[in-house]
């Protein structure tokens, strides 16, 4: 295989720049599924669900965000992760998430901005539990 080298990733929230830097791999869930990418990737633009973005980094760290629906743009080994709302696991507040969720599927609406505000919690928890 050749060696492409690193990617250079940007994960985005509507209000800040979230995290950037080299990264060897990159998970994230799209409309499609999973999709991870590596140096190299074919060009790409995809639309992300709520979930968790994994990112491996040039020197072995692995950094997990829980992300809002948004869009994934992969071109020449550079990655760009935009969503409403992203937040790394270090700044997640786990009790806080819990509570959340639980607020939200006691609320007992079945509307789109209550699966939205369920499916944001679920991927919080995830982003915290896949970090420990």
């Amino acid at each position: 295989m050749a060696d492409y080298g690193s990617l250079q990733v940007e994960l985005v929230a509507a209000d800040r720049l979230v995290w950037s830097g080299e990264a060897k791999m990159v998970i994230a869930r799209t409309t499609e599924g999973d999709v991870g990418i590596l140096p190299g990737h074919a060009p790409m633009l995809s639309v992300i669900i709520e979930g968790v973005v994994d990112v491996q980094t040039a020197e072995g760290e692995t950094w997990i965000a829980a992300v809002d629906a948004g869009f994934l743009s992969v071109a020449n080994n550079r990655v760009s992760i935009l969503s409403e709302h992203a937040e790394m696991s270090h700044e997640i507040d786990l009790e806080k998430a819990r509570q959340d969720l639980e607020r939200a599927q006691s609320s007992g609406e079945n509307d789109d901005a209550a699966q939205e505000a369920v499916r944001r919690a679920e991927a919080r928890i995830r982003a915290v539990e896949r970090a420990s």
